[in-house]
C-alpha cells in the first residue's frame, strides 16, 4: 500500500516527528503506555476507501524498527471501490500485508504474483527498489487487514528484492489464540526471516480472558486494537487506537472486556538509527531521498527518458498491460529532517 494522499498536507514525512512533547490525539496512560489515536487518510479518488494511520506520530516514529501501520476495513467494496493502489515504489523497508477478511492481489517488479488472504503473512522487501501494485480481488465483498512497514538496518538495506510468504499456524490457550507471524512470541518462532529484529501477531481473545506475554526486556511493543474492548498493562485501548510500550518490561498483561477482542501485537529492538522517510522512500539523507525520487520518476517516463545504470533498472520491469504507475508527488520546500 502507498504513502499517497489526497491531501499533501497529511503527508506523514514533511512534518517533523519529534518526540518532545505529546502531539494532538497521542495522551499517556498508565504504567507508561501511550496511545496513539489513528489519523484518517483516503487512498485516492471520489470513492477512496479510508484507512486509519497510527504510524507514524508526530511524538513517535517507530516502535523497534516499525515505522508505518495502516489498516482499514471492514469495508464494503461495492460503496467504497476497494483497494486500487497502482504501481508505486519502495526501497530500504520491507511491507506486511495481513488480512481479516477479503483478499488482495499483489504484483511487484520483482517477478512475483501474489494473492494475500486472510492467515496469510506476506513480506515483500524492498531493499535497493521495487514497485509493487495492490488490488482487492475481484471476488472481495469485504475488505479488512492492515499494513505495515519495517525498516532496514543501514547493512542491509540495499538488499535484492523478493517476496516471502508464510503462512503461520494457529496456536491456542485458555480462551487466546494466535498467529505470531515475525520473530518470536509465545513460544513459538516465526520461520520468516527478517532483516531486523522484529515481532508481530494476531491475537484473539474470548470476552473477559487474561493473557500474560512473556516479551525481551530489551524491545519495545505496541498493541493495535482492531475489535472488542482490551487493555494492556492496566491501561484501557480507545477503539482504533495503537498502545506503545517502551523497553523494561519483561510481560505484557492483556485483559479483554466484555466482546471478543481481535488485535495486533507488533515489537522490537529498538531501531537506533536515524532514517528520512518520505512518501514510500526510507533513506538516510534529503539528498538520498531526491535521487530515489528523480530515478524513479526517470524510470516510469514521468521525466523523459534516463539512461540505465549496469545493474539495470533500480525500481525494475513490469508485465505489459497493468495500470499506469503512480507519480511521486513533489518533494517538499524545505529539507526532510531524520528521526530515530
Amino acid at each position: 500500500m502507498s504513502c499517497i494522499e489526497d491531501d499533501p498536507q497529511e503527508q506523514v514525512t514533511e512534518r517533523d516527528y519529534t518526540r518532545d512533547g505529546l502531539s494532538p490525539g497521542i495522551t499517556e496512560g498508565t504504567d507508561g503506555v501511550m496511545l496513539l489515536e489513528p489519523r484518517h487518510v483516503p487512498l485516492g479518488g471520489p470513492r477512496a476507501m479510508n484507512v486509519r494511520r497510527t504510524l507514524p506520530q508526530r511524538a513517535r516514529s517507530l516502535v523497534g524498527a516499525w515505522c508505518f501501520l495502516d489498516f482499514y476495513g471492514p469495508d464494503d467494496v461495492t460503496h467504497t471501490g476497494g483497494m486500487r493502489v497502482p504501481r508505486h515504489p519502495h526501497t530500504g523497508l520491507a511491507t506486511v500485508s495481513w488480512l481479516f477478511s477479503g483478499s488482495v492481489d499483489h504484483l511487484d517488479s520483482a517477478g512475483h504474483r501474489a494473492t494475500v488472504q486472510p492467515g496469510d503473512a506476506v513480506f515483500m522487501n524492498a531493499g535497493r527498489g521495487i514497485t509493487h501494485s495492490e488490488f482487492s480481488s475481484s471476488d472481495t465483498q469485504i475488505l479488512h487487514g492492515a499494513q505495515l512497514w519495517y525498516a532496514f538496518p543501514e547493512h542491509n538495506r540495499f538488499s535484492d528484492p523478493g517476496l516471502d510468504v508464510h503462512r503461520p499456524e494457529e496456536i491456542t490457550g485458555d480462551g487466546w489464540t494466535a498467529r505470531v507471524f515475525a520473530g518470536s512470541l509465545l513460544g513459538v518462532t516465526s520461520p520468516l526471516q527478517t532483516r531486523a529484529p522484529i515481532s508481530g501477531a494476531e491475537l484473539r481473545l474470548e470476552p473477559g480472558v487474561d493473557l500474560d506475554i512473556e516479551v525481551p526486556t530489551g524491545h519495545e511493543h505496541a498493541l493495535l486494537r482492531v475489535q472488542g474492548d482490551v487493555s494492556i498493562n492496566g491501561t484501557d485501548v480507545p477503539e482504533d487506537n495503537l498502545a506503545v510500550i517502551d523497553t523494561g518490561r519483561t510481560v505484557l498483561r492483556l485483559r479483554a472486556g466484555a466482546s471478543p477482542v481481535l488485535a495486533l501485537l507488533i515489537g522490537g529492538e529498538p531501531f537506533g538509527e536515524e532514517i528520512v522517510m518520505w512518501w514510500n522512500f526510507i533513506g538516510r539523507s534529503h539528498e538520498e531521498i531526491e535521487q530515489f525520487r528523480a530515478v524513479y520518476q526517470a524510470e516510469m517516463g514521468f521525466d523523459g527518458p534516463q539512461a540505465l545504470g549496469q545493474d539495470g533498472r533500480q525500481f525494475g520491469e513490469f508485465p505489459p498491460g497493468q495500470p499506469d504507475p503512480l507519480p511521486a508527488p513533489a518533494l517538499p520546500t524545505t529539507r526532510l529532517k531524520p528521526r530515530s
